[in-house]
């Protein structure tokens, strides 16, 4: 191994990148597998975690490691693409031994593991030799004394803990973007899965659930309390939201939607009435609204929002009073494009593209497709007979609907051979 680097703290290496000997980017360092081992014999690294686009994760051994450095890890090249497997005998350190408690076998305290160590021997292979601990707090929650202990001065790592907690592991995915979160929580067992997904917060477990496969959504959401279970379906998308709980059985939906707000209740019982594959059943009912007096300047204001995809911040919905779904008479859309070219203090009513015609809500996926296809565009009003504005089919719900149902768990096209990426 080149470097200077002879011992790696490995939550250090959460998401750090790999690289190839050429300086392209392999992918990401998910977690660290060891092999724990009895008779006092320091447990043995076996490789990474690596994820590679498209969210498949594929072993590298450490006999393909050959620099570990500050905020990056390089390899010989040769990775095999197979998605990776975890054995019977292997233990992942981010994903099962961060949050263990232990016990100190000098002392007979009980600790909580927050690290762990990895050191390369003489014959280059990478053990773990040291562990790092953090002491009960005490009262008046202090957190407690830290130390770093040889791997063997605490009781056996393999012995389960019923208890384990999650601050360790989830402050080495901190930063993760939504889909990537998702992603870690798949791959963690079921028991770990459900003690991260009860320790996000609110807003953060619904932006995972939007990613996560449904018998992972289906089952995070059973282990959550009633109160708890909605108030996450609140901070979800509408429609991710209504495609939940029509995962769910009608006892359970129903159950959910007594408990939340009566006004989110509503928005997701209209979108449950239509078909899945519909443009109703695709659409959310939150999209950009004003009145046809707005001027371009708050129009500008509420694209701004943060928290809106690109998609529906595209374009700004003008309709007659009422302002909320199903509206009053829809007069049009204004592009953001052309809200870019106006003054100001210009009317949002006089800049509306009114060729767009809108599409009912009963519209298949195939029309609905061929729609985004022929205008070439991010998002779409859905109107009823009566020029009510339901709500805005966008591009990422389109494809979403298009790809197979199990597309998140799938590679695709991605070749299962070993693959060359450098010299």
């Amino acid at each position: 191994m080149s470097g200077a680097t002879t011992r790696v703290f490995i939550a250090r290496l959460a998401g750090i990148a790999v690289f190839d000997p050429r300086g392209d980017q392999v992918g990401k360092v998910r977690d660290v597998v060891v092999t724990l081992r009895h008779g006092g014999n320091a447990p043995r690294v076996l490789g990474l975690v690596v994820e590679v686009q498209p969210r498949r994760r594929i072993f590298c051994p450490m006999t393909r490691v050959t620099a570990i450095d500050p905020g990056a890890v390089v390899t010989t090249g040769l990775l095999n693409m197979r998605r990776f497997e975890q054995r019977p005998n292997e233990t992942l350190v981010l994903g099962e031994l961060l949050d263990k408690r232990v016990t100190l076998l000098e002392t007979g305290e009980q600790v909580a593991l927050q690290d762990v160590a990895m050191e390369q021997e003489r014959t280059r292979d990478w053990v773990v030799s040291r562990i790092f601990v953090r002491k009960s707090g005490g009262s008046f929650r202090r957190r407690g004394e830290t130390l770093v202990v040889a791997y063997d001065a605490v009781s056996d790592l393999t012995l389960p803990d019923p208890q384990q907690g999650v601050e360790s592991l989830l402050a080495a995915v901190d930063g993760l973007r939504a889909a990537d979160l998702a992603n870690v929580l798949h791959e963690l067992s079921p028991k770990r899965r459900l003690e991260v997904a009860a320790a996000l917060d609110d807003e953060t477990l619904a932006d995972v659930l939007e990613e996560l496969p449904e018998d992972d959504r289906i089952e995070i959401v059973g282990s959550l309390a009633g109160e708890r279970a909605a108030d996450v379906l609140e901070e979800m998308d509408p429609d991710d939201a209504a495609d939940l709980l029509a995962e769910l059985s009608p006892e359970q939906a129903e159950e959910l939607l007594s408990l939340v707000e009566p006004d989110d209740a509503e928005d997701l019982r209209r979108l449950l009435s239509y078909e899945e594959y519909t443009a109703g059943g695709m659409m959310t009912p939150e999209p950009i609204i004003l009145p046809p007096d707005a001027t371009v300047a708050e129009a500008l204001a509420r694209v701004r929002d943060a928290d809106l995809s690109p998609a529906l911040a595209a374009q700004v919905y003008v309709v007659r009073a009422p302002f909320e779904t199903p509206t009053g008479r829809y007069l049009g859309v204004a592009h953001f494009q052309r809200l870019l070219r106006e003054p100001p203090s210009t009317l949002v009513s006089a800049i509306l593209d009114s060729e767009l015609a809108p599409i009912g809500p009963e519209a298949p996926l195939t029309q609905v497709t061929r729609y985004f296809a022929t205008y070439n565009l991010v998002a779409l009003p859905v109107v009823d007979a009566a020029d009510h504005l339901l709500g805005a089919v966008t591009v990422d719900d389109v494809i979403d609907h298009m790809l197979p149902e199990d597309w998140r768990d799938s590679d695709g096209d991605a070749d299962d051979e070993a693959v060359t990426r450098g010299a």
